[in-house]
């Protein structure tokens, strides 16, 4: 009687139906991930008695202030200097920009109010502060 050898499997892996499976990865992760518009600096707003809401299709430019007076504009972090040629190219673009200034309510005034005088050396004085609304909302 003859007994014959198990015929081993070979190593290979298929690879036919990779493309298909990395396809779908892809738009598994296009579908889940989540993009912020903004981060901004994390900051403690003001409460205000009245505020008026903007509407979200105009062209906004968001200034952030933190209570160290470090200053973001649109993620970027910016030294005051640099804030009015900035500002300046902006309004050249669209001069119907507005300012969405987000100020630490510990941030010092001096650095707001020079904030300020920047913006309107650049001519964009179309200028909004974020506050939190009676419901801790923010504005």
């Amino acid at each position: 009687m003859k007994i014959e050898a198990k015929v081993k499997g070979s190593a290979k892996i298929p690879t036919a139906s990779i493309s298909d499976i990395v396809f779908l990865l892809l738009i598994f992760f296009m579908t889940v991930t989540v993009f912020k518009q903004y981060q901004g600096l994390k900051v403690e707003l003001p409460a205000a008695k009245a505020t008026k809401k903007i509407e979200r299709k105009r062209a906004i430019t968001h200034i952030w202030i933190d209570a160290q007076n470090h200053i973001n504009i649109d993620d970027m972090p910016f030294t005051l200097e640099k804030v009015a040629p900035f500002m300046s190219k902006k309004m050249q673009e669209n001069p119907a920009t507005i300012v969405s200034i987000w100020a630490d309510k510990r941030a010092k005034y001096g650095t707001v109010a020079r904030l300020l005088e920047e913006l309107k050396k650049a001519n964009a004085l179309r200028v909004n502060f974020a506050t939190l609304t009676a419901g801790g909302e923010e504005e």
